[in-house]
């Protein structure tokens, strides 16, 4: 059987409806297990940290302590107000809500990824569906474990591209500002928007971050302590890397974990251990070199040079964007921040499911290239060793080449799309 056959056939009805029931109890189970945990005895991973950053806030304490402390909660301060409301609702309400908002989000990230990759709000490609899901189910089942947002964050960005497709810029600026205050990376896709001079969105991104930041804290913790929460906050962790990491997670963002390329590149070109833990242990190492600490910095700082520019060198010319240029675009903005993020940790790469869907679409519409394609499959080879050798495969960046792997394959694509729409308005004229 070819496999244009294949997906014909399974490209029905019946299958979808398969499909769909699969997907609910999947998502059934994956909601139940961290309900289930709040049972006495268990632990409750990272909801019971963000139960507490609400609790401080309701009790009017400090959520982030002095420079001589670690922070239990890291993330910007007015994600602490957000919990502060869910907190109220009990340890319990707090993990049911947050499971609950997870749901949605993923749900959300998968409409608003299909929707973008086939450009049309019909019911896609049921293979648009399962794929792509199937590849990144483990990263996602992360997020509802931990309690951590990834879902969430991309829900809001891949609505902000939607925005911004559809001259909805406010909402756009919007979304991603959000986004920024749950978790302060997102705020790197200002940079696209000031490229692609969408100035409502770029305006309405940073007012809406000042107002998060700077005043909306204000009524509930008071100036001053609104004040010291943001200023705490910047100097502890977005402002702070050194030779002994980023931010609070000065060991681990070192470590096998870590698969940004800031973590990447510091475990294999410097002495430094990449099995950070907290228990009594041998230090291990994985580095094929021992550069400075200003020599690493200054590869990533060229890495990200290059990339920047590649990523500038396929997009097209404003005029001639379409639907279809635009989706590996947005794809091409999320894997970038991916690399660069400082900590990207498993979880967050639940975003691979909008790049991964846009490959899918192409092959379903038999518009892929053979580069993307093979690079595609590598990229996928690629995590799928995080299976049977989940800390050696992580530690030499597995995660972190997949993304590279989707980015150049991508970008390819984009820079043939770019090419072709040229020499046919070359022969237009």
């Amino acid at each position: 059987m070819s496999w244009t056959a294949f997906a014909d056939r399974m490209n029905r009805e019946v299958v979808f409806r398969i499909l769909l029931w699969v997907f609910g109890i999947v998502l059934l189970l994956l909601m139940l297990v961290p309900v289930l945990h709040c049972r006495p005895g268990h632990s409750i991973k990272d909801y019971a940290v963000w139960y507490e950053a609400g609790q401080r806030v309701l009790q009017g304490a400090e959520v982030y302590p002095n420079e001589w402390h670690k922070f239990p909660f890291m993330y910007p301060p007015p994600c602490a107000l957000f919990l502060a409301a869910v907190a109220a609702l009990g340890k319990t309400g707090l993990v049911v809500f947050l499971v609950l908002l997870n749901g949605a989000a993923w749900i959300s990230s998968i409409l608003f990824s299909t929707y973008l990759a086939a450009g049309k709000r019909d019911r896609a490609h049921v293979l648009l569906y399962a794929i792509p899901n199937l590849i990144v189910l483990g990263y996602v089942w992360g997020n509802f474990f931990l309690g951590q947002p990834s879902l969430l964050l991309l829900a809001l960005l891949l609505g902000a591209f939607i925005s911004l497709r559809r001259r909805f810029n406010v909402l756009a600026g919007v979304l991603i500002a959000l986004a920024a205050a749950i978790k302060a990376f997102p705020v790197l896709a200002i940079f696209y928007l000031i490229y692609r001079r969408h100035w409502i969105a770029t305006l309405a991104l940073i007012l809406t971050l000042v107002f998060l930041l700077l005043f909306a804290p204000i009524p509930f913790r008071g100036y001053a302590i609104a004040k010291q929460d943001l200023q705490r906050w910047s100097s502890g962790m977005l402002l702070k890397y050194d030779e002994s990491g980023v931010g609070q997670r000065l060991g681990r963002s070192n470590s096998w974990r870590n698969q940004s390329i800031w973590g990447v590149s510091n475990r294999l070109l410097r002495h430094v251990e990449y099995d950070h833990s907290y228990k009594p242990h041998t230090p291990v190492y994985a580095n094929l070199a021992d550069l400075k600490f200003s020599t690493v910095n200054g590869i990533i700082l060229a890495a990200a040079l290059l990339l920047g520019l590649g990523y500038l060198a396929v997009m097209p010319a404003a005029p001639r964007c379409t639907p279809e240029t635009d989706a590996i675009e947005f794809a091409l903005l999320l894997l970038l921040m991916l690399v660069f993020t400082p900590l990207s940790f498993g979880y967050v790469f639940a975003w691979l499911l909008y790049p991964l869907t846009v490959v899918v679409q192409r092959f379903l519409a038999g518009r892929a290239s053979r580069a993307l394609v093979i690079l595609a499959i590598a990229a996928v080879a690629l995590l799928s060793l995080s299976i049977p050798f989940r800390v050696l495969a992580q530690t030499y960046g597995n995660t972190f080449l997949a993304t590279l792997l989707l980015f150049i394959g991508l970008a390819l694509e984009l820079w043939r799309l770019k090419h072709a729409a040229a020499h046919a308005a070359e022969r237009v004229t």
